[in-house]
């Protein structure tokens, strides 16, 4: 009798605070409508954009043009990336991979090639790789290669430019170098310190197995980066209506400054690298060199990843980690540009 009244108390103690909740969710969603609703009614007339303005009818055709080019690749990468998670265990890359970590990290990187996945999933499938007893420096290199090099990413590329499979080359050359360059310099003066290695997975829904792993996978890699792919446009055509000519021409005269310029403009977009070549190839007006570096710097170095990394492996690792990456990514892009294109 006791224990049934302890019973009942519980249930009826979780009713009242999920009717709370509720309750407290329903004031607040209210209390935004009525002030975003408020604000428009008063200022909307005041703020109001004619549409059919040239700044904003081209805006909005570099916006349609990315979107629609990009949303068919990224839903193709997310099934792959869905059914790579769901159905490949981890183990088959361990078993793949050399114990030498010097032979490991260019097999692992490799390995980007033929297994898709966004940057959001590799992180913890690298944090998974490495707590089955893959060297880190493989781990890491496969982290950097498996959304930049991978066959979704490749096509994608070769639809942006079209005509310039030079472009496409020099992208899995320089993402595969930058990739392979940070496995080994993690593997030469990465210390066990500055690695935090995750004892719970960080993304159950990427790394569960069968078919409802495939469905998570596939909500959430596609959601996730479904919004940074309209994000990213937007921010693209805006930096190409909104940037004055003459401020543009200072980055544009210069190939150093562009470079420079699109390799930090990647790490703040955070554009998926399904869809990042879209957004580069709007970028009309910097050097094949410039937009080669957004294409390689993106998918290895963005604001994204740097948190996803810090509360993954830790915050010394990141910072360390993010900052060399940024550098080597650039750089393999400049000597890979100078070279192919």
């Amino acid at each position: 009798m006791d224990d049934q009244r302890v019973v009942t108390g519980r249930t009826v103690a979780d009713v009242v605070r999920l009717a709370v909740r509720a309750l407290v969710h329903v004031v607040l969603g209210g209390t935004a409508l009525l002030t975003i609703a408020t604000v428009v009614s008063v200022l909307g007339p005041t703020l109001a954009l004619d549409l059919y303005t040239p700044a904003v009818a081209a805006w909005w055709t570099v916006f349609t043009a990315v979107v629609v080019q990009g949303v068919p690749f990224l839903l193709l990468g997310t099934v792959v990336s869905a059914a790579i998670g769901a159905l490949v265990p981890e183990r088959v890359f361990r078993r793949l991979l050399p114990r030498n970590p010097a032979l490991a990290v260019p097999v692992a990187g490799a390995a980007g090639v033929v297994l898709p996945g966004c940057e959001c999933a590799s992180v913890p499938v690298a944090g998974s790789l490495m707590r089955r007893g893959v060297a880190p420096a493989a781990a890491l290199a496969f982290l950097l290669s498996a959304p930049a090099i991978n066959p979704v990413v490749l096509v994608a590329t070769s639809i942006a430019f079209p005509g310039q499979p030079a472009m496409v080359g020099a992208r899995l050359v320089a993402s595969l170098a930058a990739a392979v360059v940070m496995g080994w310099l993690w593997a030469r003066f990465g210390k066990d310190e500055w690695l935090r290695l995750p004892r719970a997975r960080t993304a159950p829904e990427v790394s569960s197995r069968g078919w409802a792993g495939f469905v998570a996978g596939l909500r959430h890699d596609f959601l996730h980066a479904g919004g940074f792919l309209v994000v990213g446009a937007g921010a693209a055509a805006a930096f190409n209506i909104a940037v004055p000519r003459s401020v543009l021409d200072v980055f544009t005269d210069s190939a150093w400054l562009s470079v420079l310029l699109l390799a930090v403009l990647a790490v703040v977009l955070c554009v998926c690298s399904e869809a990042d070549a879209f957004v580069a190839a709007s970028l009309s007006g910097f050097s094949p060199t410039a937009r080669l570096a957004f294409m390689v710097v993106g998918p290895m170095v963005d604001l994204k990843l740097i948190a996803l990394q810090t509360g993954t492996f830790g915050r010394a690792f990141a910072v360390r980690f993010a900052s060399v990456t940024w550098v080597v990514a650039g750089a393999s892009s400049v000597l890979v540009g100078w070279w192919l294109l």
